[in-house]
């Protein structure tokens, strides 16, 4: 087959952009590989979970079924710690729910001298994250834990934390088809998509250093729940980052 009749083929099911980077990926392709990501793509699979890639923050990542994919809106957390880190320093992050390590990549390869620790309660998680720290040549400088929000335990406190928990509610009908190609334990939490910000908060205050942030990925609406939460707990909130559509995506808080 040539590249024209997979274009066409590609686009019908899944748009000009899937097929662009379909095409893109592959110069040749057969009748059975045009058919099978044809199919793929009308059951509503995005392109990245296709081609186990997707770019974040200028950095090409290996993902797969067992883990979030990489996405634009999570950049502006990433936007947010870098931006506060304007002086040079040996700073460490510890990254909770790391899935790809997309976050914890991203910063430590743009704030210099910076070294982390990833955690995520899925082991499957994790070797998609060591496998994309290995890539980026990352291996001296993050370190992987099976550990949760609720179990972490470190002998050395951090000067930063991130974290993208999972925060959609149960039957949130605004979720997008693509999302039932993502695990479910890296996207839904209870009380309303709020239950691990209550963990980070109750338990991350043992791990960062006194003049240390917490940087947190929200959901849409969710700002005045999870500064309350935050607040209950003794946190103080210091700012909100919009994302490039205006909307309310990052809360940063210190002791």
């Amino acid at each position: 087959m040539n590249i024209n009749q997979a274009f066409e083929i590609l686009e019908k099911s899944g748009g000009v952009r899937a097929a662009r980077i379909l095409t893109n990926k592959h110069k040749k392709m057969s009748w059975v590989r045009v058919i099978y990501y044809a199919h793929l793509l009308k059951r509503g699979m995005p392109v990245a979970k296709i081609i186990h890639s997707k770019w974040f923050y200028g950095l090409e990542f290996y993902t797969n079924k067992h883990t979030l994919d990489p996405r634009p809106d999570t950049e502006t957390l990433v936007e947010a710690v870098i931006k506060d880190c304007d002086t040079n320093k040996n700073r460490t992050i510890l990254d909770m729910g790391t899935g790809t390590g997309c976050i914890i990549c991203a910063l430590c390869k743009n704030i210099p001298d910076t070294t982390g620790v990833a955690i995520d309660k899925s082991r499957r998680a994790l070797r998609v994250a060591k496998r994309n720290i290995k890539k980026l040549n990352l291996e001296n400088q993050i370190t992987l834990k099976h550990a949760d929000f609720t179990n972490f335990k470190s002998d050395k406190k951090f000067d930063i934390i991130v974290s993208n928990p999972p925060y959609i509610k149960y039957g949130d009908m605004r979720v997008n088809d693509g999302a039932k190609f993502d695990p479910e334990i890296a996207l839904y939490a209870k009380n309303d998509g709020l239950a691990a910000y209550e963990e980070i908060a109750k338990n991350a205050k043992n791990l960062l250093k006194r003049d240390g942030k917490i940087y947190l990925e929200i959901g849409v609406g969710q700002s005045n729940p999870v500064i309350k939460i935050f607040e209950f707990y003794k946190w103080k909130f210091e700012r909100i980052e919009k994302d490039l559509s205006g909307i309310n995506r990052v809360l940063i808080f210190t002791l």
